[in-house]
């Protein structure tokens, strides 16, 4: 499956399918805190922000010209000051969960990274959520700190783990 699976820069096209896998996330997962599914609409401004000339880029994984997964790099605080820190986030399909197409999406996504002035990523997860761990562990991410009932979800608390990984 890996060999017919290409990744490259999202284009206009994904928005449907990245919105799609995004949604998932919200309704059945606490991997975000959102809480009401997001529109189209809604990731177009997003994904406008999101340009291959910018520290922000927005990777996907495309199999079958469907998206199965996309990772991408945000804003990490609103302040002049942050401007070379970055947040990364990452959503695979849930059909298509551990057969290593985040790795592939992060490793293309922080090699277009080194072309930047960016100098820290940042990536807050819930806890728990081993497998997203794992991978941030395998891109020598290392944890940060631990915001304790930081979100209510599904009717529960929930703690992030902020991690961090140098760049320059």
């Amino acid at each position: 499956m890996e060999n017919s699976i290409h990744y490259r820069y999202a284009e206009q096209i994904d928005i449907p399918d990245i919105t799609s896998i995004y949604n998932h996330y919200i309704r059945h997962t606490t991997a975000t805190f959102d809480l009401e599914p997001v529109t189209i609409e809604n990731r177009q401004q997003w994904f406008d922000y999101h340009t291959p000339e910018s520290r922000y880029k927005l990777i996907s994984a495309i199999l079958d010209n469907t998206v199965i997964g996309y990772a991408c790099t945000s804003i990490f605080r609103e302040k002049a000051a942050y401007a070379t820190s970055v947040e990364s986030s990452i959503y695979i399909h849930p059909d298509f969960t551990g057969h290593g197409v985040g790795f592939n999406l992060y490793t293309k996504l922080f090699s277009l990274l080194n072309e930047t002035d960016i100098h820290r990523v940042y990536a807050c997860i819930t806890i728990p959520n081993p497998a997203s761990v794992s991978l941030h562990d395998k891109f020598l991410f290392k944890k940060v700190g631990l915001f304790t009932e930081a979100g209510f979800k599904f009717g529960k608390y929930r703690d992030i783990q902020w991690m961090e990984k140098q760049f320059s």
